[in-house]
């Protein structure tokens, strides 16, 4: 696979207008990843009940524990699409600004260096203990930034084919390996990826069935944002893009869903089966056509700034509330939340909700503090 460079012309795209509908895509993404690490899900969990309506709608803000599909099983999905999307302006930008290619790679190459030290960094932070661990999701976009990256000049149909040959070859691993004790391709902890796991890790993901090399099939999810970034940015018609999404995002659910439904490949988040990793895809894809015929096209844009601010530094907010915001400030929150609230008769489920709540409000500050002040952090 040979990647664009000096040598090979490069479509170089001048800058357009900026997409308020991605910002919007990425703010939205990064808001409910920021409530999780403010512990709104877990606080709200506990002051309902499992068998409740209220209960279904909250089970849907956490993985599904193996074979199905919940709302929070796409926001991953969604943080490497829109990554592609994005990487198809910031590098047309930077071309057009004089940047040469190899430039533009030596930026990507150390971006995605700091991505996985980041990381294995949450990992050793998680532990409490030096740990070599990769299935953090930004070890996992170091690699899919890059693949997606060295291809993205090649021709469409190119890169459709290597985002399905990553998929088929993963698949062909899973099924057909064939290593004693790890030769059952759909079962936790017994399948090609957790043997992976023991080889670069020396280690399985304790109880939840994680495996490192979900980075492989997923990097599709990047090349398709990658993509969906060079249609939007083309000159189509408004209305022919808005087709084109809809429709391989409608395609993306069919074939996702009926090869779980026919029994072929089970729909499976924690070991990225291609039925996954299509599914997803194709809400990738509608969510984005929904939000670029809302937002761009029909100017709707009251209310989405709020969820934009949060957007506008991801990875810095990211790793914020994966550090400190999870490891110390919700419980400092609390000593003053829940301590006030107890004194005036309020006290557990209720009151650990009002302090994610609040937890969640402050990390919000954080960004539109930046965001006003021009402060982006970027890597």
């Amino acid at each position: 696979m040979k990647p664009a460079s000096p040598s090979t012309p490069v479509p170089i795209a001048p800058p357009g207008p900026r997409l308020v509908s991605l910002d919007f895509f990425r703010g939205l993404t990064m808001f409910l990843l920021v409530a999780e690490g403010a512990g709104v899900y877990v606080a709200l969990g506990g002051a309902v009940s499992e068998q409740s309506a209220a209960g279904w709608l909250l089970a849907q803000f956490h993985h599904h524990p193996w074979n199905g599909l919940r709302f929070w099983d796409l926001v991953q999905p969604f943080f490497m699409f829109i990554v592609g999307v994005a990487m198809w302006f910031s590098v047309n930008k930077r071309l057009a600004g004089g940047d040469s290619w190899g430039r533009v790679f030596a930026h990507m190459a150390r971006r995605c260096a700091i991505l996985l030290a980041l990381g294995v960094m949450l990992h050793i932070g998680y532990s409490g203990r030096l740990v070599w661990e990769l299935w953090n999701v930004l070890s996992q976009l170091s690699f899919t930034i890059l693949v997606a990256f060295l291809i993205m000049f090649r021709p469409v149909r190119e890169q459709i084919g290597i985002s399905l040959g990553l998929l088929l070859t993963t698949e062909l691993l899973f099924r057909f390996a064939g290593i004693p004790g790890f030769d059952q391709p759909f079962v936790k902890d017994h399948n090609f990826g957790s043997f992976m796991d023991l080889v670069l890790m020396g280690k399985l993901n304790a109880g939840g069935g994680w495996v490192a090399i979900n980075c492989v099939p997923t990097a599709a999810h990047t090349i398709w944002g990658v993509l969906a970034g060079r249609l939007l940015a083309g000159e189509r018609d408004p209305s022919e893009k808005i087709r084109i999404l809809l429709l391989a995002g409608a395609a993306g659910l069919a074939v996702g869903y009926g090869l779980d439904w026919s029994g072929v490949t089970p729909i499976i988040k924690r070991i990225c089966t291609s039925s996954f990793v299509i599914v997803s895809g194709g809400w990738c894809l509608l969510t984005l056509a929904l939000s670029y015929a809302v937002i761009d096209l029909r100017g709707f844009r009251r209310g989405t700034l709020p969820l934009i601010v949060v957007g506008m530094n991801p990875i810095f907010i990211y790793v914020f509330m994966e550090t400190a915001g999870k490891q110390w400030f919700r419980d400092f929150v609390a000593i003053f939340v829940e301590g006030a609230l107890g004194a005036l008769g309020v006290a557990g489920a209720a009151a650990a909700v009002v302090s994610s709540l609040v937890v969640l409000a402050l990390a919000w500050y954080l960004c539109w503090w930046l965001y006003r002040r021009a402060v982006f952090i970027k890597i």
